[in-house]
Formats: structure tokens, C-alpha cells, sequence
């Protein structure tokens, strides 16, 4: 028989769904705080079984727990996925129109580019580029400030990638959005976005 949703289930979730995406470590310390709270038999070795419950009952309203590593770590991060949604759906009701047009520029340079990663110069010239209108290279920095804060990107010394969680959550539409250049990870199975070119041998 299925194992049960009980509240701890819930909680688990709850928290997952408010924080966007959890660092491996985190989710297992909130799987045994979830079970602590609500007394649930806890097994520091289930968690793996206990979001599968969760999946179980996610499964109808088309959402999904997925696990996911991170290019920059190796480390494995938990993210709530909506399946039903494609990308601009999922994100239509965070951004205007015009932000999600420079995310998807920007998601085509980084995805395009030979290493994964899109220069902040780069980006900021696509920002008088835009179809919906033109946005000023001031606004557009802000709004890939709000990109990095809200995971969908990540950022350093001005150089952009995707962030774990945009690759978690977006995985099905960047496969089918970008089929000739979209991997997976031969080891760990998950999308590749960034790549090291190996220099030739001598």
C-alpha cells in the first residue's frame, strides 16, 4: 500500500514551494524537522522515499518534486516543478512581458554560448533590442538583479548562467527549445548547461 501524506509531508512541501529551490543538505535537515514537528517516523535514509510520496500525491495537479545538481558544485538541490506550465506561464505572473523577453534573450545567449555563460555587457545590449519595447541598459540591470535574487540566474564577476533552479524547473522546455545544443550530464543525468572545452593535447 502507498504511503500516506501526512502533515509532515505537507510541511516539507510547504517550505520547498516558499523558498523555490533547497540545497540537498537543507532538504534533509528540513525532512527531519518535518518529521520531529509532526511525529513521523523518520529515517535519515528515506528522503529519497518521502518526496516520492509526496510526488505520488503531487502526480494529479501535475507537479513534481524534482532533483537536480548544481554545474557550479556537484551538489544536489530539490526544486517543485509545475509540469502542466511551460516557462513563460510559469514565470508570467512574476515578470512583465518586457522582463520575460530580456530572460529569454538572455537564456539564448547563455544556452548558445560555447561555456554556458552570457557577459552582463552582452546582456545589456540585448536590453534596446527588444520587440515589446526598449528597455534602458539602468532598468535592465536591475531586472537581472531580480533575475539572481529570485535563482532564475546566477552571476559572477558579470559573467550570467542559468541558476540551479531554472535548470530544475525548465529542463523539458530547454530540451525542446534548444535540441541541437541541449546535453545531459553523462554521469548524473541531468542538463548540462555549462561546458569546459578541453584544450588539445600537444
Amino acid at each position: 500500500m502507498a504511503a500516506q501524506m501526512t502533515d509532515a509531508h505537507r510541511r516539507f512541501l510547504q517550505v520547498l514551494m516558499s523558498k523555490g529551490i533547497t540545497e540537498g543538505s537543507e532538504a534533509r535537515k528540513l525532512h527531519h524537522h518535518c518529521c520531529e514537528t509532526d511525529k513521523v517516523y523518520y529515517a535519515h535514509d528515506k528522503l529519497d522515499d518521502f518526496i516520492s510520496t509526496i510526488n505520488r500525491h503531487l502526480q494529479p495537479l501535475f507537479m513534481q518534486v524534482r532533483k537536480g545538481m548544481s554545474e557550479e558544485d556537484g551538489r544536489a538541490h530539490y526544486a517543485v516543478v509545475n509540469l502542466a506550465e511551460t516557462e513563460i506561464t510559469k514565470m508570467a505572473s512574476d515578470y512583465t512581458e518586457i522582463e520575460l523577453e530580456l530572460f529569454r534573450k538572455t537564456m539564448d545567449l547563455i544556452i548558445l554560448s560555447e561555456n554556458g555563460f552570457a557577459s552582463s555587457t552582452d546582456i545589456l545590449n540585448l536590453a534596446d533590442k527588444l520587440k515589446t519595447k526598449k528597455m534602458k541598459k539602468k532598468e535592465a540591470e536591475q531586472v537581472l538583479k531580480v533575475f539572481v535574487e529570485d535563482k532564475w540566474l546566477s552571476e559572477k564577476n558579470g559573467e550570467y548562467t542559468l541558476h540551479t533552479r531554472c535548470i530544475i524547473e525548465m529542463e523539458q522546455y530547454i530540451l525542446s527549445n534548444y535540441q541541437d545544443v541541449a546535453r545531459k550530464c553523462n554521469i548524473c543525468r541531468s542538463l548540462a548547461v555549462q561546458s569546459w572545452i578541453s584544450e588539445p593535447s600537444m
